[in-house]
């Protein structure tokens, strides 16, 4: 009887956190991944190494990070700091403050600034070139309606999905009031938003099972091109078991995206051509966060218990590193084929 062998789900980075993946990032210069995490640390990588190069603990869980370039990042504190970290010094400091956790950073190359979005209902920008402390950092403040989900940027365009399904687009040359305010075309809370590379638009998932492709285009045109689709579900006898879509992440090459849901999928979609591209093997537990390296080349997976189900026993807490085939990621030419299967998709009215 001849043993099968399971497919490799990537090469597993050693140190892991020792507590929930909340993000990682690759930089936009080598293959360095950022990871933050519920243990109150974030830690540097070399995952092309696997070497764990650095550890910044914080007063908290730390539920994001992200890079400003190769030498220093930024995280996002559930002890309510924004906090700097200078990867070969080891050092760090206190950017600023919010009056509840912070969920999310991002680093504008654009705007030469770090900007967070809180629980507390804040948006706040950063300039991380001014010295330690609130006072001498903080350039704008700007209140959400609700408590502030996930955010996303690609140019000089911001958005940012809030409770209560809102979503708010910014352009960042001029803060002073969004440029859209929307509400999510899917019918439950926001899990995560992410834009394409392109700069055309947004997509969005939700605890639902769904994700959303929308656009910043406001001509009837440019909204007949939005959708929706299902996925990150599965059916047995009948009944129909719907996971939390927790993480989107783009190729930087091909415009193609990964999805990471609670069942413990990775699935690469072709958006403009409507079609899943690639479904890689299930992973040990739900897919906490996902990020391509800079050359789409590397794939790093957090495979990392969400607690959508309670506290209960869980597989370990673990981060894989894949290298990605072409063929998992490069949109396929469009050959009419009567039986060919398109996503499961629905317009969005």
């Amino acid at each position: 009887m001849t043993t099968v062998i399971p497919p490799m789900p990537g090469r597993e980075l050693t140190n892991p956190p020792k507590d929930g993946v909340s993000n990682l990032r690759f930089s936009n210069h080598s293959d360095n991944l950022l990871v933050s995490s519920w243990d109150k640390s974030v830690k540097l990588y070399d995952a092309n190494a696997n070497v764990l190069k650095g550890e910044f603990m914080h007063g908290g869980p730390v539920l994001d990070c992200c890079f400003h370039d190769d030498s220093s990042g930024f995280s996002a504190g559930g002890d309510n700091t924004v906090r700097r970290f200078v990867f070969e010094s080891g050092k760090d400091d206190i950017l600023g403050r919010h009056d509840a956790p912070v969920r999310c950073v991002e680093y504008s190359y654009a705007a030469g600034q770090v900007i967070t979005g809180s629980w507390d209902k804040m948006l706040k920008c950063w300039d991380p070139r001014g010295a330690s402390g609130q006072e001498r950092t903080l350039v704008g403040m700007y209140q959400q309606p609700e408590r502030v989900y996930s955010i996303s940027l690609v140019g000089n365009r911001l958005v940012v999905a809030t409770a209560g399904r809102h979503v708010n687009v910014y352009d960042l040359r001029n803060m002073s009031q969004p440029e859209q305010r929307r509400e999510s075309s899917l019918k439950y809370q926001t899990r995560c938003v992410r834009c394409y590379p392109n700069g055309t638009g947004f997509a969005l998932s939700s605890v639902e099972g769904r994700v959303a492709m929308e656009f910043f285009d406001l001509s009837e045109a440019g909204q007949a091109k939005k959708y929706a689709f299902k996925c990150h579900r599965k059916s047995e006898a009948g009944r129909d078991t719907v996971y939390p879509v927790n993480a989107i992440a783009f190729h930087p090459i091909y415009g193609t995206f990964a999805t990471g849901g609670c069942d413990g999928f990775v699935n690469v979609w072709d958006g403009n051509n409507k079609k899943r591209l690639y479904q890689y093997s299930k992973y040990p537990t739900s897919i906490a966060a996902l990020s391509f390296s800079k050359d789409g080349r590397l794939l790093a997976v957090a495979s990392s218990y969400t607690y959508e189900e309670g506290d209960q026993s869980h597989e370990p807490d673990a981060i894989f590193i894949r290298t990605v085939n072409e063929v998992e990621v490069k949109p396929k030419p469009k050959v009419y084929h009567p039986t060919s299967q398109k996503f499961s998709s629905t317009s969005v009215v």
